[in-house]
């Protein structure tokens, strides 16, 4: 999966990723950020992440806490809420 761009877009707002979990194997579909404001002060200002990285952290929206995952799992990302946007990312 590509994820060119994945990063930006989670500093900017919210990002959905779709990924299969590795230790049930279901599908979560997980609105999160990497932005400051969205995430209550969470995200720390300087966070060194590339799109590139075998794993991904991530401030989760629904779960209001830090998640992480590998980016071999994923099956989609799109900005935005689950199911809010049109700019989806597959491969």
């Amino acid at each position: 999966m590509k994820m060119e761009g994945f990063t930006k877009a989670a500093r900017e707002g919210v990002v959905t990723v779709e990924f299969t979990k590795i230790d049930t194997g279901e599908l979560r579909i997980m609105p999160c950020t990497l932005n400051r404001d969205l995430s209550d002060h969470n995200v720390p200002e300087i966070i060194e992440q590339k799109d590139d990285s075998d794993h991904l952290v991530v401030w989760a929206m629904d779960k209001e806490a830090w998640r992480s995952f590998r980016t071999s799992t994923v099956k989609r990302w799109y900005i935005g809420s689950p199911g809010s946007g049109p700019d989806v990312r597959t491969d």
